[in-house]
């Protein structure tokens, strides 16, 4: 039985897009997702307890509420992954 990328007397074609890429891509898009809004609101809640003198309740809470954030972004990133495998 053939399959669709099976060419006549000849190796398989490759895919148009390498799994490996796509993978990597996604590596990539979950690593910024995860800590991005961490390190970012962090480091703002470590300037504000600074400049505020409130030393270390900022940048606590800015760990939490990049935490929050991350959850959302990877959330809606496996709802997307899910829809496009769903497919």
């Amino acid at each position: 039985m053939s399959t669709p990328g099976d060419t006549q007397g000849g190796p398989p074609t490759p895919p148009n897009n390498s799994t490996v890429l796509l993978l990597l891509g996604d590596i990539a898009d979950t690593t910024w997702r995860m800590f991005g809004p961490i390190i970012l609101l962090a480091g703002i809640g470590m300037w504000a307890d600074s400049h505020l003198h409130s030393s270390p309740y900022l940048a606590i809470a800015g760990v939490i509420l990049g935490s929050i954030v991350a959850a959302v972004l990877i959330r809606q990133q496996l709802k997307k992954v899910q829809k496009h495998y769903d497919k």
